[in-house]
C-alpha cells in the first residue's frame, strides 16, 4: 500500500433494545471505537469494542491506535500490522480498516482480495440475557420462531433457567455459555442435565488458563473454547481438551489472523464457531466471512441493538445477508 494513509479514532455509543445481562455485569450501551482511514478520495471503517476481561478499555484502545498514525502514514499494511500490535481490539479495528480501504481503493470486494468464495446468507444465534427464569421463559416464546437460541449461564439456577428456556421455545437449537463460571464437579453434575434438555454446546465451562481441569473428562456435549482461544498460539492449550473455538475478530485481532485461525484450528480437528462482542454492523460484516465455513454463528449484536450504523446488515429473522459493500468490504 502506498503512503498517506490518514487516520481517524473516535468513540461511539449505541443504545440496546434493553438491560443486557451476563454473569460478569449488565450494560444498556454497546461502547465501540470507530476507526477511518482515509488514502486520497477512498475511505476504510471498521469498529472494535474494548473487553475489560482482556484488560481492555476505551482509552487504552483509542491511544494504541492513535500511536500508529505515523507508521499508517508511511504505508503501515496489514502485515507490518500484525507485529505492530498483539492481538486485541486495537489492531482489529486497524486489520479490517486496511482490508476495507483496499477494497474501496481496488474496486475489489474483501473476499475476493482474501481468496474465499462469494459469501452467502448465514444463519446466526441469538443470544438471551440473563434474567430470572420467568423472565427468560418469556423471551424464549417471544423468539421461539428463531432456530439457535444462546443462553448466557449465571451459577445457581441455571438448570431452572434453561428448563424455562425450554418450555418457552421447545423446537430451537440451544447452546449455553458458562462464561468460566465451572469446575469440574460442576461440569459433571451439569450436562447430564443439560443433555436431558437439548443442549448441543457449551461454550468456556472453566476458567481460562486453568483449561487442564478438562483433561480426561468425557466430553458428551461439544466443548467450545472462548477466553481460552485468542489466536494461533491458543490451540496448543486447546486441542485435546476442547471440540471447538469461537473466533471472534476482536480477539484475533483482525480478520488477517481470524482467518489463519480457523484453518490452523481445523488442520489440528478443531470445529469453529464464529461469535462477536456486543457491537454494530460494521463489526459484524468482516466476520461474517469468518463465518462461512463455521458450524456454529453467533453475529447476532445488531439485533440486540436499538440502533445501528447507516447502511446495516439485513436480517430476516435469524438470517443475515452478506454485507452492502457501503458498509464494509
Amino acid at each position: 500500500m502506498t503512503g498517506g494513509v490518514q487516520l481517524r479514532v473516535h468513540q461511539e455509543r449505541f443504545a440496546l433494545k434493553e438491560v443486557f445481562t451476563i454473569s460478569r455485569g449488565s450494560r444498556t450501551h454497546a461502547d465501540v471505537v470507530a476507526v477511518t482511514l482515509t488514502e486520497g478520495e477512498h475511505v476504510g471503517r471498521a469498529e472494535c469494542l474494548p473487553y475489560a476481561r482482556y484488560g481492555e478499555s476505551l482509552t487504552g484502545v483509542q491511544a494504541d491506535i492513535e500511536a500508529l498514525a505515523p507508521l499508517l502514514s508511511d504505508g503501515l499494511d496489514r502485515a507490518a500490522l500484525q507485529d505492530a500490535l498483539p492481538a486485541g481490539a486495537a489492531r482489529n479495528a486497524l486489520d479490517c480498516a486496511l482490508w476495507d480501504l483496499e477494497a474501496k481503493r481496488t474496486g475489489t470486494p474483501v473476499w475476493q482480495i482474501a481468496g474465499l468464495s462469494p459469501p452467502r446468507p448465514m444463519t446466526t444465534a441469538f443470544t438471551l440475557s440473563l434474567a430470572e427464569p420467568a423472565h427468560m421463559e418469556a423471551k424464549a416464546r417471544q423468539h421461539a420462531d428463531r432456530p439457535l437460541l444462546k443462553i448466557k449461564l449465571g451459577g445457581a439456577g441455571d438448570i431452572e433457567r434453561l428448563a424455562a428456556v425450554r418450555k418457552g421455545a421447545p423446537n430451537s437449537d440451544l447452546i449455553v455459555d458458562a462464561n468460566e463460571g465451572w469446575d469440574p464437579d460442576t461440569y459433571h453434575k451439569l450436562a447430564p442435565e443439560l443433555i436431558a434438555l437439548g443442549v448441543t454446546l457449551i461454550e468456556q465451562p472453566v476458567p481460562a488458563g486453568e483449561d487442564r481441569l478438562l483433561d480426561g473428562l468425557d466430553r458428551p456435549v461439544t466443548l467450545c473454547a472462548d477466553e481460552s482461544c485468542h489466536d494461533r498460539a491458543s490451540l496448543e492449550a486447546i486441542v485435546g481438551r476442547y471440540d471447538m473455538i469461537n473466533i471472534k475478530l476482536d480477539k484475533t485481532g483482525g480478520l488477517t489472523e481470524a482467518l489463519a485461525l480457523a484453518t490452523a484450528a481445523r488442520e489440528q480437528g478443531l470445529d469453529v464457531m464464529v461469535g462477536c462482542m456486543l457491537a454494530t454492523s460494521l463489526a459484524m460484516a468482516p466476520a461474517l466471512l469468518v463465518a462461512q465455513h463455521a458450524s456454529v454463528v453467533d453475529l447476532d449484536g445488531p439485533l440486540l441493538l436499538a440502533e445501528d450504523r447507516e447502511p446495516a446488515l439485513a436480517y430476516q429473522q435469524s438470517e443475515i445477508s452478506p454485507a452492502d459493500r457501503a458498509l464494509w468490504g
